[in-house]
């Protein structure tokens, strides 16, 4: 598990003088002339101000771009306070969990937590502006593109912490986050069976998210090392997306070559059609073809055969995350060390030794 807590300079920033400070609600007043006082009450829709006041305090709002600072607000006046998350999928696996673990650790610090779903007809601005107007900060999760596209447009002001796939060696995202170490959890996996007597694994991927360097995710490139460092030529990944149906027109085509006898998938949903593309094609599990998924999903124990896996601490995510947010949050917050499970190969029946 990692974490970062560096954080990127505004887009509209100036590279010789910095990022561009967010304007204050003592901007706002001297800029129409008022106290703060009354424009803190044009902002709460106080009925005791003047309609020409209003306007100004309105006009001056627009024109300095000025945003209430939520937290603030939600401390001075004892309102609950909240954290939005951005989050392409709430369904699979690791997406849900990673939520779970977020609204855990938001409930138990007296947070309120909202969620956000991305859609790609989103106008992504107007859609993090409008959660970042809800109140405290956000949280994206950025397992995908869309996530990772939405957590690049935050505005640097706006309170922000993210989950997303290991970035390349070296690299580290832009605001602060969390991740796993789900590339040496691929190399592990992918030597387990190699170490079985199978003399290649196949790879069925799941989507990376963006960026630009990279071909594939983590768990591609930790597949790939383990089979360049054992000297074997990996062969083409198959898969283009997260779900069963996906891994089951990848298990399909797999499933017509015989000398296809160990595959890795990039996620347990993607395992389950496969292991139903094997069991259609009269390929045995794990007599003729290894299978291992990532992520331990609650059904891959109670497969038939239970499904060899990679464990995820996705709840650990999610907790972490949250505190990431937090300490931004709350200055007085406590800076506790993460506690997150390291990934770890859980072996069951779906893998065994390459038969003759």
């Amino acid at each position: 598990m990692s974490v970062t807590g560096h954080t990127r300079s505004a887009d509209r920033s100036d590279p010789a003088q910095g990022p561009q400070k967010a304007a204050s609600i003592r901007d706002v007043a001297q800029a129409a002339g008022v106290s703060h006082q009354t424009v803190s009450r044009v902002i709460n829709g106080h009925p005791n101000v003047r309609e020409e006041t209003r306007r100004r305090v309105r006009e001056a709002i627009d024109a300095l771009g000025f945003r209430r600072n939520a937290t603030a607000f939600a401390l001075a006046s004892g309102v609950t306070r909240s954290v939005t998350v951005l989050t392409s999928n709430t369904l699979l696996h690791g997406y849900a969990t990673t939520l779970q673990g977020l609204e855990e650790a938001s409930r138990a610090e007296g947070y309120t937590l909202g969620v956000r779903l991305l859609t790609p007809e989103d106008d992504l601005d107007r859609t993090i502006a409008s959660a970042a107007d809800a109140g405290g900060g956000l949280v994206v999760i950025g397992f995908d593109r869309l996530g990772a596209a939405a957590l690049a447009r935050v505005p640097a002001h706006v309170p922000c912490a993210a989950v997303v796939e290991a970035p390349a060696p070296g690299d580290k995202p832009g605001r602060p986050a969390v991740w796993a170490d789900d590339r040496e959890a691929a190399r592990t996996a992918t030597e387990h069976l190699l170490a079985l007597g199978h003399e290649t694994v196949h790879y069925v991927a799941i989507p990376a998210s963006t960026n630009a360097r990279r071909s594939a995710g983590p768990r591609a490139e930790g597949w790939r090392q383990a089979l360049e460092s054992a000297g074997v030529t990996a062969p083409e990944p198959a898969g283009k997306g997260w779900d069963a149906p996906s891994g089951y027109e990848a298990g399909r085509r797999l499933a017509q070559d015989p000398d296809v006898t160990a595959i890795l998938c990039g996620n347990d949903d993607l395992a389950l059609g496969v292991l139903r593309a094997l069991h259609h094609a009269g390929r045995r599990v794990p007599e003729d073809v290894s299978v291992i998924g990532f992520d331990d999903a609650p059904h891959s124990a109670f497969l038939t055969p239970s499904l060899t896996t990679v464990r995820m601490d996705f709840q650990g995510l999610g907790r972490t995350a949250f505190g990431l947010l937090r300490t931004q949050l709350d200055t007085d917050a406590e800076r506790t060390p993460p506690v997150l499970a390291e990934p770890s190969l859980i072996v069951r029946e779906s893998s065994g030794r390459r038969r003759a």
